[in-house]
C-alpha cells in the first residue's frame, strides 16, 4: 500500500469504530479480516497508527476543541499526524492527494488548522492535568483518591504500550530452555522479575512463526495474569477450580504447575470462548487433567452446587471494568461495552459468594480483577468477610515483591498491566480444629 492508502485506511477504521460499538481491538481485527490484500507492514502501520491515536484521544479531543474543529475521524488523524507525528504541511498535502485508494485533497479549512498546529506539541500548559494523562472524569476522584501523589505518573505509565510477556508451560520446557529455543528463532527475551515462568520479548515479535509457540512451550501471557495464577499456590495432585477461565490462559498456568496431576475445571458463562481453550489444552499437552463445563449449560450449575468442600483452590477471576488494562485496551476508557460499574460491584460480590461454597476446608478462595478501582477489589474483600466469618485473609508473601496481605500490581510500578488479587482460605472446621487443639490420648 502507498503511505496515502494507509492513511485512508485509518480513517476508515476510524469511522467504523464510530458506527459500530465494538472493542477496537475487533473492529482493526474485522478490518483486516476482511481485506487480505493488505501486507503484513501495512497491517502493523495501520493498527499502531489507529492504537496510538486511542492513548491521545482526550488531547485530540481539546486540540479540535480549542480550533473550533469538528471531531470527526478525518480530522482527528490530520490533528494526529500534525501533533503526534509531526507531520509537515506539504507531506500532509500528499498524504492527502486525492488520487484513487487515498483521501480528498485537503480544504482551505484543513490547511488553515495544519497552518495554526505547526510548531505544537501534543501536550499544552492550559491543559487540564486529567487530560494531559487521559484520566476519564468518571475515574478521577477515585483514581487520585487511591494514588494520592503518583496520581499524575502513575496515569502517565498507563499511556505507554504494553510490553509482550510469554509465559514457558514448564509442565514441558523450563524457562531458561524456552528462552533459548526462542532465541534461536530470532526472539531475544529477558526473564519477567515477579513470575518464575515469565519471560518478555526486548522488542516486537512474531511468536507464530517460533518452535516454540507451535510447539506448545509457550503461551503470551502479561506477568501480571501468571502472577495471578502463581499466587494460587497449585501443587500436583490439587482439586483446582478456575471459575472465569474464559480463553483458558489461567487454566493453563495452574495445570501446568501442578504438573499434569490432579484436576482443573474450568467453567464460564461463554461456551464459545470456553471451547476454544481445548486446542490450547492439547497442545500444552495438559488436556488430561482439565475438564470444560459452560455455565450456559444447567447441567453444570446443578453440578457446582453439589461440590460443597470439593476444591483446595477455587479462582474466581471475574468480570470488571478493565481499567487495569487501558495500555493495550486504551479506548476502554471512553467507552464501556458491557455492564455499568454498580451492575459489575453486584455480580462480582454474587460470584464470591457462588463458589465460595466449593472452597474445602483450609482451602483456598482467590478473587482478582484486571481493575485498579478499590470499589471492584479491596471492598469487595471487605463486604464478603463481613457475610463470610469461615474465611479469613491469607496474606501473600513479602517475599514476592509485590505487597502484602493483597496483590496490587500497576504498569508504572511493575511494568505489567493493571491487577489485583485477594487470596483467602476457608478455616478449618470446627471439628478439626478441635482435634488440632487437643493433644492425642496415650495409653
Amino acid at each position: 500500500m502507498k503511505p496515502a492508502s494507509r492513511i485512508d485506511a485509518t480513517i476508515e477504521i476510524l469511522e467504523r469504530d464510530q458506527r459500530i460499538r465494538i472493542p477496537l481491538d475487533s473492529c482493526v481485527g474485522d478490518y483486516m479480516r476482511n481485506r487480505r490484500y493488505i501486507g503484513s507492514k501495512d497491517r502493523r502501520e495501520i493498527a499502531e497508527r489507529v492504537y496510538a491515536m486511542a492513548r491521545h484521544h482526550a488531547r485530540l479531543g481539546w486540540w479540535m476543541k480549542k480550533l473550533k474543529i469538528e471531531d470527526t475521524p478525518r480530522n482527528r488523524v490530520i490533528f494526529w499526524l500534525a501533533l503526534g507525528e509531526n507531520t509537515d504541511e506539504k507531506r500532509l498535502g500528499d498524504l492527502f492527494d486525492g488520487s484513487q485508494y487515498a483521501q480528498e485533497e485537503l480544504n482551505d479549512e484543513e490547511k488553515t488548522v495544519i497552518g495554526a498546529l505547526t510548531g505544537q506539541s501534543m501536550d499544552h500548559a492550559d491543559m487540564d492535568e486529567a487530560i494531559l494523562v487521559e484520566c476519564p472524569p468518571e475515574y478521577e476522584d477515585t483514581l487520585r483518591a487511591y494514588f494520592k501523589d503518583d496520581f499524575k505518573e502513575e496515569m502517565r505509565a498507563m499511556q505507554t504500550s504494553a510490553t509482550l510477556d510469554i509465559r514457558a508451560n514448564i509442565f514441558v520446557m523450563e524457562r531458561e530452555n524456552a528462552q533459548q529455543s526462542l532465541a534461536k528463532d530470532g526472539v531475544e527475551t529477558t526473564p519477567t522479575p515477579y513470575s518464575p515462568w515469565g519471560l518478555r520479548c526486548k522488542e516486537k515479535a512474531y511468536l507464530s512463526k517460533t518452535k516454540a509457540m507451535n510447539k506448545g512451550w509457550i503461551e503470551i501471557q502479561d506477568e501480571g495474569s501468571q502472577m495471578i495464577a502463581h499466587v494460587c499456590g497449585a501443587k500436583p495432585g490439587m482439586q483446582v477450580l478456575d471459575y472465569c477461565a474464559g480463553g483458558g490462559g489461567k487454566t493453563l498456568a495452574l495445570a501446568a504447575a501442578m504438573m499434569r496431576k490432579g484436576r482443573v475445571v474450568a467453567m464460564d458463562l461463554d461456551e464459545k470462548r470456553l471451547e476454544k481453550g481445548r486446542r490450547r489444552y492439547k497442545k500444552a499437552g495438559l488436556a488430561d487433567i482439565i475438564e470444560v463445563r459452560p455455565l450456559s449449560d444447567p447441567r453444570h450449575k446443578k453440578w457446582l452446587k453439589r461440590q460443597k468442600g470439593t476444591f483446595d483452590i477455587v479462582l474466581t477471576d471475574v468480570p470488571c471494568s478493565g481499567t487495569g488494562t487501558w495500555r493495550r485496551n486504551p479506548d476502554m476508557r471512553w467507552r464501556n461495552y458491557g455492564p455499568t460499574l454498580a451492575e459489575l460491584i453486584e455480580i462480582q460480590a454474587e460470584i464470591l459468594e457462588k463458589v465460595a461454597k466449593a472452597v474445602k476446608p483450609e482451602g483456598k478462595l482467590v478473587y482478582a480483577t484486571c481493575s485498579l478501582l478499590p470499589a471492584e477489589n479491596e471492598n469487595q474483600i471487605e463486604k464478603f468477610l463481613a457475610n463470610n466469618d469461615d474465611f479469613e485473609i491469607a496474606p501473600l508473601d513479602e517475599s514476592l515483591g509485590l505487597g502484602t496481605p493483597f496483590m496490587r500490581l500497576t504498569p508504572k510500578r511493575h511494568q505489567t498491566d493493571g491487577f489485583f488479587a485477594a487470596v483467602l482460605q476457608r478455616k478449618a472446621a470446627p471439628a478439626e480444629a478441635e482435634t488440632q487443639e487437643k493433644p492425642a490420648e496415650t495409653k
